[in-house]
Parts: C-alpha cells; sequence; structure tokens
C-alpha cells in the first residue's frame, strides 16, 4: 500500500496517509491511456469544417451550351465540380468527432495515470489550502514555495475562493475531484490533491 506525505501550505511534512494501492499503486497501462486522450480530443474538436456542392453554390439552371457541334466539350451545368466557382466534391460536411469507449477502459486509464504521477514524485497532497479572501498573489507564493509550475489541483469541493485566487495563473487549473481527468494529469507536470478529495476519487474508482 502506498504511503505519501500529507503537507500544509508552508511546505512542512505533517503527516502520513495511506493511499489505496488499487488506485495509486497500479500497473502503468500505456495502450488505456493512449486511447482515452485520443478519446479526449477527439471530443474536443469542433467538427465546424464545411465546403458546398455543386447544389449549394450559385449560378446554373439551363444547360452552358448545346451538346454537339460547338467543338467544346459537353457541359451539362456551370455548378459542375470541375468548373471555376463550381461545387467540391467530397468535401468536410459539420460532423461530431466524439465516441465513447467502454467505462472500464476509461476507469484502468485514469488510475494509471494517477498511478504514474505518484511513481514519479510528481503528487503533492495538502491537509487544506486556507484563504479568507480572493488574492492571485498568495496562491502563486505557495505555487513557488512548493517550486511547481503547470499545475493541476484537485479540490474535494466547491471552493470559490481558491477557484477565483487561481483563475488568472495560466500554468494552474483547478478541477473537482468528479471532474479528473486523464489527459489534464498528462498535461500538467505536477498535480496536488486536497487530502479531503483522495476519498472521493479513492471512492468512485475502487468497485
Amino acid at each position: 500500500m502506498p504511503v505519501a506525505g500529507v503537507y500544509d501550505i508552508e511546505n512542512n511534512r505533517i503527516s502520513e496517509i495511506d493511499l489505496s494501492d488499487a488506485v495509486f499503486g497500479a500497473a502503468v497501462n500505456e495502450d488505456a491511456i493512449y486511447e482515452v486522450v485520443r478519446m479526449q480530443m477527439a471530443s474536443r474538436r469542433k467538427g465546424t469544417a464545411s465546403t458546398k456542392g455543386r447544389s449549394d453554390v450559385r449560378g446554373g439552371g439551363k444547360k452552358p451550351w448545346r451538346q454537339k457541334g460547338t467543338g467544346r466539350a459537353r457541359a451539362g451545368h456551370s455548378r459542375s465540380p470541375i468548373w471555376r466557382g463550381g461545387g467540391i466534391i467530397f468535401g468536410p460536411t459539420p460532423h461530431s468527432y466524439s465516441y465513447k469507449l467502454p467505462k472500464k477502459v476509461r476507469r484502468v486509464a485514469l488510475i494509471s495515470a494517477l498511478s504514474m504521477k505518484l511513481k514519479e514524485e510528481k503528487m503533492i497532497i495538502l491537509r487544506d489550502f486556507p484563504m479568507e479572501e480572493i488574492k492571485t498573489k498568495r496562491f502563486r507564493e505557495v505555487i513557488e514555495r512548493f517550486g511547481l509550475g503547470k499545475v493541476l489541483f484537485v479540490i474535494d469541493g466547491s471552493q470559490p475562493i481558491l477557484e477565483k485566487s487561481s483563475r488568472n495563473i495560466k500554468e494552474v487549473k483547478m478541477v473537482r475531484s468528479e471532474g479528473i481527468n486523464v489527459y489534464d494529469l498528462l498535461k500538467y507536470d505536477h498535480v496536488v490533491l486536497l487530502e479531503p478529495s483522495i476519498k472521493k476519487i479513492e471512492g468512485a474508482l475502487v468497485s
């Protein structure tokens, strides 16, 4: 069973916590991580690319010239794709790129990403993050005290003061425990978990 230190915002180790071996000590399944990240990226595509076919472009109507006797190639429509200003053949149309993977695969990928962060010593557990007022400067001071760059904060519930204090810092993203995902865990160099969020994560992932 993995054991991790619990820190306060002054970077003092104040206690230890036993983590679930099934969530934070599992083998890393790189295939599952790849598939889930691919799914998340596909779901974020807008899918708004669009072109006009021959029935959508302006013009056309009658036959440009008679079928025979002109010496020119036969033509039946001025909106033909081979004409300048004509329609596009097999062009992109708006559609959704999103798809779903089995729940079991998504669960394995998330567990793998969490276990990988712990093994790489890129996971920090804070007892709490007390703030009485919205203060971006104070929030940044805590980050610098731990020597963190791009960091993902995971909180256990609604904490408006903490969320608003961090929202203007580009390198920081804050999510609630139910919103934690594989893409964010890989995108950010470090992950900071508030201690109460750990039980919620373990409860959701351990069946």
